[in-house]
């Protein structure tokens, strides 16, 4: 399994790359199929919160559906402690989901999904010009400033294979996103589901279909 350590607008010492490597040595106990893991460290100034400057998001490749977990904290190597924590806790939900799955469950319903409201964080939607470059393969991630603005946009590419809402509700509890956009396996169109508050979900639907 490849590990990937990558820095936006931080350094990354060999040695916190060693650090990496040895914190996410459990991550072959639970998806001993992985292709690579992914971390990004990124350094944040908040002029707000002085103490949360440093951010870690782990994402594991797999041939299953994208897990994620990210964390912020004053301290870096406190950051990966917390995105650790929760990207293993995430990891063995799937395991255990694929256990359920081989004795003949169906799984975990909607109602059951356990999301720490703490953990979802709302992306930044602004208005795109028609000028800007957009990404063009899958996992594929571009940035660009908006105007003569502070705002940076991220784009990023995701393939979208169609499954049911259940499913979809189980992946972004997975991601550890407050959305999750995928297509309906049942009408082709395209949808959302959100979080509402407690145990209420949204779906929305886009009126119109994908064809083959």
């Amino acid at each position: 399994m490849e590990i990937i350590v990558q820095g936006r607008n931080a350094e990354i010492s060999d040695r916190f790359r060693e650090h990496v490597a040895d914190k996410l040595a459990k991550v072959e106990q639970f998806a001993p199929r992985a292709q690579r893991v992914e971390v990004e460290v990124t350094h944040e100034a908040h002029l707000a919160q002085t103490d949360v400057t440093e951010k870690i998001e782990i994402t594991v490749v797999d041939k299953g559906p994208v897990i994620r977990a990210e964390a912020s904290a004053s301290d870096r190597g406190a950051a990966l402690d917390l995105a650790t924590t929760k990207l293993i806790e995430r990891l063995r939900r799937v395991r255990d989901r694929k256990k359920d799955h081989r004795r003949g469950s169906n799984g975990q319903e909607p109602s059951e999904l356990n999301i720490d409201l703490k953990e979802l964080n709302a992306d930044l939607v602004a208005e795109q010009p028609r000028e800007e470059t957009v990404p063009t393969e899958p996992g594929q991630a571009v940035e660009q400033q908006l105007g003569d603005s502070p705002v940076i946009v991220r784009q990023k590419l995701h393939e979208a294979s169609p499954m049911s809402v259940d499913q979809a509700l189980y992946e972004m509890e997975l991601v550890g996103h407050p959305f999750f956009l995928f297509i309906d396996e049942d009408t082709k169109q395209p949808c959302v589901v959100y979080h509402r508050h407690g145990w209420t979900y949204g779906v929305i639907r886009l009126d119109t279909t994908v064809t083959d």
